[in-house]
């Protein structure tokens, strides 16, 4: 597996194929989002096939917003979650952030687990529409090297 820097097209096409979520993946509401931060975009790959996503910005000047990611169905259960989670942190240290924020929702279990086994803090929830969209806020401390 490789993990890369991406384009924003290449997270897309992607986001595509995550059927977990609601909405198609935009690319100019992506761009909308990011533009004027700084913003790191991962993609993971396997087989010359692009499998995973993660996609964070700039929240302030030590914090680093984690903001969407995931696993096409055919890489899940191979680490690629996890890769893409170690080469953001690396990332975002070398950068000189001091924590990593996220958000997730009840309904992504396997998200819930992998930022808590990374050592992830709950710090906040927010209550959505039914209780599988209640929204957990994380944050980690990271060691600046």
């Amino acid at each position: 597996m490789k993990i890369r820097q991406a384009s924003l097209a290449e997270a897309v096409e992607v986001l595509a194929r995550i059927s977990e979520f609601a909405l198609p993946a935009d690319e100019n509401a992506l761009q909308a989002r990011l533009k004027g931060k700084a913003s790191l975009i991962l993609v993971a790959e396997q087989d010359e096939q692009l499998v995973g996503v993660k996609i964070g910005y700039r929240l302030s000047e030590t914090c680093f917003y984690s903001w969407l990611g995931g696993v096409a169905p055919e890489g899940r259960c191979g680490g690629v979650a996890q890769a893409l989670l170690e080469a953001q942190e690396t990332w975002v240290v070398e950068q000189g952030f001091e924590e990593l924020r996220v958000k997730s929702r009840n309904r992504f279990p396997a998200m819930l687990r992998l930022l808590l086994r990374n050592g992830y803090l709950i710090e906040h929830m927010e209550k959505k529409d039914g209780i599988e969209d209640y929204r957990l806020h994380f944050v980690k401390s990271l060691e600046i090297k």
